[in-house]
């Protein structure tokens, strides 16, 4: 018998907050059971067990990281989307750290995870060829801004900004050089 309330999101919710707030590597089938109050075995009513589960988290993490970046960029263009993009990326990241974690594994022949992807691919493609950059360009541009924003959120999130300097003018100046130099062509064919 399941317990009232209790539902494949619920326990996808319960995993996410779990990683967000400790880490992936502390997510188990055990820890979301006893924050859900139930009996480990009761979860398999709702996941086919701890990589099921990890696949749903990432899958929720990519769809709220492509809604985010679909709202940011609405009703902007080209730069100005672009920048857009990059800070709900950014916000998306740092409030979920855990869950975006789980986006960075790329699941190739899972139409699902490669639907909720493109999602998070389209506007930036959008914002790109509104600056000019299409095709192949696009895609080297699109390499370009997630590594560099993926790697500045990884520092952040990992302590290893020390410096006292401002991590927003930091990131601000990134934001623009990104800009730039995906308007000037320097992501080359």
């Amino acid at each position: 018998m399941t317990r009232p309330g209790l539902t494949p999101a619920r326990v996808v919710e319960v995993a996410a907050e779990i990683v967000d707030r400790h880490g992936v590597s502390v997510l188990t089938l055990a820890a979301v059971a006893q924050r859900l109050d139930v009996k480990t075995p009761s979860l398999y009513s709702h996941v086919d067990g701890i990589e099921s589960l990890r696949r749903a988290v990432a899958l929720r993490a990519v769809a709220d990281l492509g809604e985010a970046c679909r709202t940011a960029a609405m009703g902007k263009a080209g730069g100005d989307a672009l920048a857009a993009i990059a800070v709900a990326y950014r916000d998306t990241a740092l409030a979920h750290p855990g869950s975006y974690a789980l986006t960075q594994i790329a699941r190739p022949g899972d139409p699902e995870w490669q639907a909720a992807a493109d999602r998070v691919l389209q506007p930036i493609l959008a914002a790109l060829a509104g600056v000019g950059v299409k095709g192949t360009a696009a895609i080297h541009a699109t390499r370009m801004m997630r590594s560099a924003l993926h790697g500045f959120v990884l520092l952040e999130t990992g302590d290893g900004f020390g410096m006292n300097v401002s991590v927003e003018n930091s990131f601000r100046h990134l934001v623009q050089s990104i800009v730039r130099a995906v308007s000037s062509g320097v992501t080359g064919t």
